[in-house]
């Protein structure tokens, strides 16, 4: 099978599922420019012109608006945020319009089916209000379906998914993923909402990761198995709606749970995975759930607070040798702070 970068795999996804449905639209900011939101959209304005990826300026609130309203009246938006932190100014349409317009208006109105695309993670010191990964914000609605691919044939399935759907999207896309290369369907092969993968296996500890931290985890699996512990990774390829079944029946194979996430610790990703596991299979824990995401403070902007407030491999492997009941004394300084905030305030 041929391999593209996640940026590409996305791109291809647009084009391919908007040659098949005229009624198909992108619109955000810069998506007609030369770089097209990470070179997501490039190709698709080249084929389709202005009439079909338009150019929207600053106007977040307005723009899933009228998204919800060509929706309605059959048309098919893809909205792109280049940063996802400004989202924030669409919860308003999202979550009181097109979560709910099903429920609201009966199954003769139909849904709504907005696809959001929102880059988030961290880049160069931006501080904290442009390195905000807002994904499980969206997944507490019900109405929506949150997605956060770790893989570029992932990007691509559930994309291509979102934009065949009835069921209004948020798709959560990590930067720092678009250069990554994987094997790659040409066809336009669309991947379930609902239905996480093993992306790694392992026999001694469980962790459930989402996004770029799927990455991190396996890159921490392969230092942990030179010291002779085994880590499977789970990744839940999508928060809502999220795979019950594949968590439960790793953990209750292995006995110990890791959750490593890219955003805060409380009401978030990690909170809900612990919270399941403990609802269904609480019998099955040999050692209480630790939880791996940012430290409990807005980001920083200096390049070395940064580099220490993110969370990533050698958080993973802190957390799964001390479940292991090893020492993690060589792990470097900051992995301390790296790994996040573990106890009461």
């Amino acid at each position: 099978m041929r391999t593209l970068t996640y940026g590409q795999a996305i791109s291809e996804a647009t084009v391919q599922c908007m040659a098949a449905d005229d009624s198909i639209f992108v619109a955000g900011e810069g998506v007609d420019d030369i770089k097209g939101t990470f070179g997501t959209t490039k190709e698709a304005y080249a084929r389709f012109g202005a009439g079909r990826v338009i150019d929207v300026p600053n106007s977040e609130n307005a723009m899933a608006g009228f998204a919800i309203g060509a929706a309605a009246a059959g048309l098919r938006p893809l909205l792109v945020h280049t940063r996802a932190d400004f989202m924030f100014l669409a919860l308003d349409p999202l979550v009181n319009l097109a979560a709910k317009w099903r429920y609201m208006y009966g199954g003769d109105k139909g849904g709504v089916p907005v696809v959001t695309r929102g880059v988030v993670g961290r880049g160069w010191g931006q501080g904290a209000t442009h390195s905000q990964s807002p994904h499980a914000t969206f997944a507490h609605y019900a109405g929506l379906h949150v997605a956060a691919p770790a893989s570029p044939a992932d990007a691509k399935g559930l994309l291509v998914r979102a934009l065949t759907g009835e069921t209004p999207v948020v798709l959560v896309e990590n930067r720092n993923l678009y250069p990554l290369t994987g094997e790659v369907p040409e066809e336009a092969t669309p991947i379930d909402f609902g239905v996480g993968r093993i992306a790694r296996r392992g026999d001694d500890v469980t962790v459930v990761a989402t996004s770029l931290m799927v990455h991190e985890a396996e890159r921490a699996a392969e230092q942990l198995a030179g010291r002779g512990i085994s880590v499977e990774v789970v990744d839940v390829r999508t928060l809502r709606p999220l795979d019950d079944r594949i968590i439960c029946e790793s953990v209750a194979r292995t006995g110990r749970l890791v959750v490593a996430d890219t955003s805060w610790a409380r009401y978030g990703f990690s909170a809900e995975v612990a919270a399941v596991v403990a609802e269904h299979i609480p019998q099955a824990l040999t050692a209480p759930v630790r939880r791996l995401t940012l430290p409990d403070s807005p980001a920083p902007v200096s390049w070395p607070l940064e580099e220490a407030f993110h969370p990533g491999a050698a958080g993973v492997v802190e957390a799964c040798l001390r479940l292991c009941g090893q020492a993690p004394g060589d792990l470097p300084a900051l992995a301390d702070v790296a790994a996040g905030f573990q106890g009461p305030y």
